[in-house]
């Protein structure tokens, strides 16, 4: 039997390096790939894949939002992120938005394919380095409805206040164990949910809501 792929990445180089590991692997074919989220749902609904591999940050809407759409749209397909993010909130957030997996960038082969297998089994694969944050940390823990915005998560929250301080984002992501990149992602996300431009009005908006 073989597993229809698609691939989300906004990098070419990544997307064909992709394809040509797995078009070499024994049932697994890539149908097609996108560049951006939004390419991602339409080819989702056109093409039908059994597996998508998603990346996070891409131009527009990132992947998680494109991850939330297509399962609530396709329930029975499957979406394995794949990203350079090792950050606990993005897994819970990926998880609480429908996807069956999360893969580092730099696994090896035996693993990516490990996690496809398992996806397509129907079972949930979760990169080992991300296994004890998914365990020390249950998704109950995360509600919501115990945030001062319920649009935020408890990592956006924590960068927000260490902003609201004065740290550089070289300093959160010390703090926090994780990426610039990641800081700059998390940051990115916040000021589109909220619709803040600059610093000024993200500690404005930290002083007003008690961060």
């Amino acid at each position: 039997m073989t597993t229809n792929l698609l691939i989300v990445d906004d990098h070419g180089v990544i997307r064909a390096g992709l394809q040509a590991l797995l078009d070499s692997e024994s049932g697994f074919h890539v149908v097609g790939e996108a560049e951006n989220s939004e390419q991602a749902i339409d080819l989702a609904g056109q093409l039908h894949p059994d597996v998508i591999l998603m990346d996070i940050s891409m131009p527009g809407s990132n992947g998680i939002e494109a991850t939330r759409q297509i399962c609530e749209k396709y329930p029975l397909m499957k979406v394995l992120i794949l990203t350079v993010h090792e950050d606990r909130e993005l897994l819970r957030e990926a998880l609480r938005c429908g996807a069956s997996g999360y893969v580092l960038k730099q696994a090896v082969k035996s693993e990516l394919i490990n996690a496809i297998h398992a996806v397509t089994r129907g079972e949930l694969y979760v990169h080992p380095s991300m296994t004890r944050a998914l365990l020390n940390q249950a998704l109950a823990s995360a509600n919501p409805s115990q945030l001062k915005d319920p649009h935020l998560t408890l990592r956006e929250i924590e960068i927000i206040r260490l902003i609201a301080k004065g740290y550089t984002n070289q300093q959160i992501a010390g703090l926090l164990h994780i990426s610039i990149r990641t800081v700059e992602f998390h940051r990115g996300n916040v000021m589109n949910k909220l619709g803040l431009e600059g610093r000024v009005e993200l500690v404005r908006y930290a002083a007003d809501h008690g961060y």
